[in-house]
């Protein structure tokens, strides 16, 4: 990969990371790395094919690494179901040696995912991986309504995308972070209480409401 490539991709992931996908212009992105626009276009051609690269170059290690510790985790509960908390480390805990090795990587796709990542790009490069640990997380939690299952989903995904882009807005988690590997342990528990509790929280909500 020529110098020039690398740049441009080192930028715009950074750039990301710090404020966001929508808010990053090309022309932020040829700033930063000190290129003209030609040298995007010529490389990647848009904006979103620049974002596909720098997926794709960090993507794979985490999802191998997610499947072989989901593999693990159903070999050892065969004929059952893994727990949900092992389901959870398996998607969860590669993050964190993620941020060892590419610390940008991690808030760059805590900021994508805040945002939305596209329905190419997310089938394309995790699309395996999240029906795989959907699937698991399904197995683990089977007195859950499909309804109910998809919006503990959907809670799951904002908590892990906050996570991802750091305590940083919350001035007393920031003077006590922590390395993000404590983050990722403290999301587990979180997020297996959450699966874990009582389907008809809900319901209790609605008829407390009506009742007044």
């Amino acid at each position: 990969m020529t110098d020039t490539k690398q740049k441009i991709l080192d930028a715009a992931a950074r750039l990301i990371a710090e404020q966001g996908y929508a808010a990053t212009s090309l022309r932020h992105i040829i700033a930063d790395a000190g290129v003209n626009l030609a040298a995007i276009h010529y490389h990647f051609g848009s904006k979103e094919e620049l974002l596909d690269e720098i997926i794709r170059q960090n993507a794979g290690p985490l999802n191998e690494e997610r499947l072989a510790r989901l593999d693990q985790a159903e070999r050892e509960f065969a004929p059952g179901a893994p727990p949900v908390e092992r389901v959870l480390e398996a998607l969860l805990m590669p993050l964190a040696e993620a941020a060892d090795r590419i610390p940008l990587f991690v808030p760059f796709m805590g900021r994508m995912l805040s945002e939305g990542l596209t329905p190419v790009i997310a089938a394309r490069h995790f699309g395996e991986v999240s029906m795989r640990l959907t699937g698991a997380l399904r197995r683990a939690n089977p007195e859950l309504s499909e309804q109910e299952f998809a919006w503990r989903v959907h809670f799951m995904s904002g908590a892990i995308a906050h996570t991802m882009c750091g305590a940083h807005h919350f001035a007393q988690l920031a003077a006590a972070e922590g390395d993000f590997r404590s983050r990722i342990g403290r999301l587990v528990t979180f997020l297996s209480a959450g699966f874990r509790a009582r389907a008809s929280a809900a319901g209790s909500i609605e008829a407390r409401s009506e009742e007044r």
